[in-house]
């Protein structure tokens, strides 16, 4: 969008908010002179179409409508405005201490769909925020991802109320069907995102997982109500991870094959000098087979027989990916970029609608701050206040805008029209509303006040917007994990150390260590601790779920720590890069391209039909065979060729050992 246009929006928002009466096309194209610089009547009638087209799709309630129902079809008799109640925010403030939690509901969202849109509504709410800032830190940062497939499409579909037809690969029977669904609701949980809705096929609610679609939906005509009974955080509770309704017998060498023994459930009914015989039990055998795959010479299934061929077939697959993988790859991308937000360009129109009720509820403000709180550079705010400078209607009596910029500070005047903020759109309202649940569901967080009372007027001030909060919704952590996370917040408020039990599935082994926790969070929907080591008397990440227990000591936390050293040291990643690391370069089949993002690829290649090379910086590869087998031939090594040579070989040498089940 260029200025020129987003000057001309401005000044029709302007316009269209001043009368309740409409004005019409002469009168608008009369006043705003910039419809003038068409070249025809033609261009300038297509140039008001798109205009009106513009302001619709970013959420400005414009009516059409005519004085005479005799004529409600007839184009030139029509009337336009903007409904001021429709517009405007209503009349809520915050406290700082809301406001505060506000922020953090704004910053569980990775970047992506939502992202923005939590940071455009923090911009509106700011204006109704009272004076005494807070910043909270929380001990405990969670995260919500959209980047599941074809979440945006859901999305808007979901918004719209309208139909989708998807094919679908069940996990079940594995076969693809086309699937035709009212979606209802949207929901996180378990490490994936799922539509919730009416199948109309099967004339019933259903869940469908988005990475289970194989085609990108199609948005169909027509919509649907949904029931006033359904609420997505009520139906995500019900979604349960499969019980384990089958049991493996394998035989393991003493010491070795801790993921298997650490298991729920998991029974030694004999141990012995070479091998220990575990039973454990297992809901789905692909996953099962995977995990043993991985162990190599080191486990091997007894029964059910199912699961000793799905075993060597995956260690099979593996060593013939290995052996046929090219050796010539070379990868001249660099890392992949993250999701790029909105450009400022299309988002420019509703920045100023959102600058001008902040400049007017913070007069004086400073134009480093205000930059900073809108996202731009110091040189785009000002551009943005010269473009508030010069748009309004011409033939208006002070019409126009006033912008002083004294001793560095803002101060904005004859603003009446745009002195409420924009109503939160659907967008906003559920980064905001859902960012909220998320924190409640936190241990420790469950009974907050500031965030139960932010979440009530929030909802009351996003008006029918809010609706979105019951249909979206996210689960963020399980049963198994809050007393860990209570265990760690405890020590990260009184300030003492933890002693724990870590198993390190790289090594194979269960260590003890005593840690000083720094904070808790979530990322590629995993939960890590960052601690100070003492024995490594350093910062390391470590995985909640690996966590076999955690108990608080009565030692306080001594280490001395310079925070800003930390937060440069502090990656966005759990990974940790290290003098003494190494590279090892993958192909990925597309079934196996997440492998890129979980160990944070330092840079990617596209190799053509779906497949992706990726260069992974890692501290030790004695994991990465492992890695591979269980893998099945979606993953091969491919440099350097010490690593490639040793994965080989022990493919060969698991391949020999299963053989003898």
């Amino acid at each position: 969008m260029s200025a020129k246009r987003t000057e001309r929006l401005l000044t029709l928002v302007i316009m269209l908010l001043s009368s309740r009466r409409g004005f019409t096309k002469e009168d608008l194209f009369s006043e705003i002179d910039l419809y003038r610089e068409a070249t025809s009547v033609a261009a300038r009638e297509k140039l008001f179409d798109r205009d009106k087209a513009a302001l619709r799709e970013q959420g400005i309630p414009l009516e059409s409508f005519s004085e005479d129902t005799m004529f409600d079809n007839d184009n030139t008799v029509q009337r336009y405005r903007i409904n001021a109640e429709d517009y405007r925010l209503g009349g809520v403030s915050f406290l700082p201490e809301e406001y505060a939690v506000l922020n953090l509901a704004a910053g569980v969202w990775d970047q992506g769909s939502l992202d923005s849109a939590a940071s455009r509504a923090l911009r509106k709410l700011s204006s109704r925020s009272t004076d005494g800032d807070i910043e909270l830190t929380p001990l405990i940062q969670p995260r919500i991802t959209t980047d599941a497939p074809f979440w945006d499409i859901v999305w808007q579909a979901l918004t719209a109320r309208s139909p989708i037809r998807f094919p679908y690969r069940a996990a079940s029977t594995g076969r693809e069907e086309v699937r035709t669904v009212h979606p209802w609701g949207m929901g996180a949980r378990f490490g994936h995102w799922y539509v919730v809705g009416y199948d109309t096929t099967r004339q019933a609610e259903r869940f469908f997982r988005l990475s289970r679609m194989t085609a990108e939906p199609v948005v169909l005509s027509g919509t649907f109500e949904v029931p006033a009974s359904f609420d997505m955080n009520r139906t995500l509770s019900s979604l349960s991870r499969s019980e384990p309704d089958r049991v493996a017998v394998v035989a393991v060498r003493p010491g070795s094959c801790q993921v298997l023994r650490v298991r729920k459930d998991t029974e030694v009914t004999r141990t012995g000098q070479d091998w220990d015989l575990l039973r454990v039990p297992y809901a789905a055998s692909s996953p099962m087979a995977a995990t043993i795959a991985g162990l190599g010479i080191n486990a091997r299934v007894q029964e059910p027989q199912e699961l000793i061929t799905e075993v060597a077939r995956l260690l099979e697959r593996a060593y013939d990916a290995a052996v046929i993988a090219p050796r010539d790859v070379e990868i001249t991308a660099g890392a992949r970029p993250a999701p790029r937000r909105k450009s400022s360009s299309q988002d420019h129109l509703l920045r100023l609608l959102d600058l001008v009720p902040y400049l007017l509820a913070h007069p004086g403000a400073e134009i480093g701050e205000t930059a900073r709180k809108f996202e731009v550079s110091e040189s785009q705010l000002t551009k943005d206040l010269d473009l508030l400078f010069v748009s309004g209607p011409r033939h208006y009596p002070d019409a126009l805008m006033d912008v002083n910029i004294e001793d560095g500070r803002i101060y904005l005047s004859n603003a009446r029209d745009l002195a409420e903020p924009v109503k939160l759109s659907m967008d906003e309202a559920c980064s905001l509303i859902v960012g909220l649940q998320a924190l409640r569901e936190l241990p420790g967080m469950r009974n907050n006040e500031a965030i139960v009372s932010a979440q009530t007027k929030l909802t009351a001030a996003a008006g029918d917007a809010a609706r979105i909060g019951t249909s979206v919704a996210t689960k963020l952590t399980e049963d198994d994990l809050d007393p860990t996370l209570e265990v760690l917040q405890a020590a990260l408020q009184t300030g003492v150390r933890i002693a724990v039990e870590y198993f390190v599935p790289t090594r194979d082994e269960i260590t003890r260590r005593v840690l000083e926790p720094i904070r808790i969070f979530l990322h590629q929907d995993t939960w890590y601790l960052e601690a100070w080591s003492t024995e490594a008397d350093g910062l390391r990440n470590f995985r909640l779920d690996r966590i076999q227990s955690a108990r608080l000591t009565e030692e306080r936390a001594t280490a001395v720590r310079d925070e800003a050293a930390l937060a440069r040291s502090r990656s966005v990643t759990p990974y940790r890069s290290g003098e003494t690391d190494q590279t090892v370069t993958l192909v990925l089949e597309s079934s196996a391209r997440w492998v890129a993002a979980q160990y944070n690829a330092e840079a990617v290649q596209e190799m053509g039909e779906d497949r992706l090379a990726a260069r992974l910086r890692i501290a030790s590869s004695s994991w990465i065979p492992g890695l591979v087998a269980g893998l099945g031939g979606s993953a091969a090594v491919v440099a350097p060729d010490a690593v490639r040579q040793e994965t080989l070989r022990w493919l060969e040498a698991a391949r020999a050992h299963q053989a003898l089940a």
